[in-house]
């Protein structure tokens, strides 16, 4: 029984690995990429605009094969739902690429990567905002480990641009509108999109995988383009991305919670739910009493 467990879990990280790899290697070549785009075509929100008509192209493509392959007809919005609901989410979003791309002309890859992690600190304001999340003194925590790392990565740095740095933080900012406006936009269920999408961005288990992300893209920016940083920055660094790690880990935590009171409140509203339950809970009791050695 074990050794077919562990066959299983040995099983899935391998077919887990080539995806990781996949992601580690777009993730990262995409910053390097468009830094080295916007010094050789220095025409941000051109680059922006193709990208965005590029993307909006294969969404097309995308769902035409889906119809297709279905036969049912894809939801669809109306004018008015699209300029009330869908516009706000789709200009913020198209605003964060392109001074995100613009902000390349001025900072540093590392510098970059730092200032535009302080995009999950707008997220949780934007969150409080509009009543996504209920506020709790552990929130205040996350939002000064991540505005006291983001300013002592920023603080004495000898690459610091300001106009750039305001860019990225602009983008930032945007970001937090966006992805907020995104999950409202998604959560609406007369809309035909139901759809959550903060856990499925901040799950746990992808703490580990945002951290040493971060930290291949710091490392390779100060190996390949000669980015510079003090012990200062890398303190400020690990201070912001122990506030990131810290919101992941409540957000895990909430999330379960969460879950188990559904699983409650299904299991009192069904009593054949409720009878499979108490069955498997006794069954779990009396294999521990089975098991447990006497002594």
């Amino acid at each position: 029984m074990a050794a077919g467990a562990g066959c299983a879990a040995l099983g899935r990280a391998a077919l887990a690995a080539p995806l990781v790899l996949l992601y580690y290697g777009f993730s990262i070549g995409i910053t390097f990429y468009n830094k080295w785009l916007m010094k050789s075509f220095p025409f941000p929100l051109l680059v922006t605009l193709l990208h965005l008509l590029f993307i909006f192209g294969l969404s097309a493509i995308a769902r035409a094969l889906a119809r297709c392959r279905s036969g049912r007809p894809q939801a669809a919005l109306s004018w008015a739902d699209c300029l009330r609901r869908a516009a706000p989410a789709a200009l913020s979003t198209s605003l964060d690429i392109g001074l995100s791309n613009w902000s390349f002309l001025y900072v540093t890859v590392s510098l970059y990567t730092m200032t535009k992690s302080s995009a999950i600190l707008f997220i949780l304001l934007f969150s409080l905002l509009f009543k996504l999340e209920e506020v709790r003194v552990t929130l205040l925590l996350v939002v000064l480990l991540i505005a006291g790392g983001l300013f002592m990565f920023t603080y004495k740095s000898t690459q610091f641009n300001a106009q750039g740095f305001v860019l990225v933080l602009c983008a930032s900012f945007l970001g937090g509108i966006r992805w907020t406006l995104t999950q409202i936009l998604m959560q609406k269920a007369d809309l035909g999109l139901p759809l959550s999408i903060s856990e499925k961005l901040f799950r746990f288990h992808e703490a580990g995988m945002l951290f040493s992300l971060e930290i291949c893209i710091l490392f390779l920016a100060t190996r390949l383009l000669g980015d510079r940083l003090s012990l200062l920055n890398w303190l400020g660094f690990a201070v912001c991305l122990s506030g990131i790690s810290l919101h992941v880990i409540l957000k895990a935590m909430n999330s379960k919670g969460e879950q188990a009171l559904t699983l409650h409140k299904e299991a009192s509203s069904d009593p054949d739910l409720e009878l499979l339950l108490r069955h498997t809970g006794h069954s779990e009791e009396e294999e521990e009493d089975v098991e447990t050695p006497q002594h």
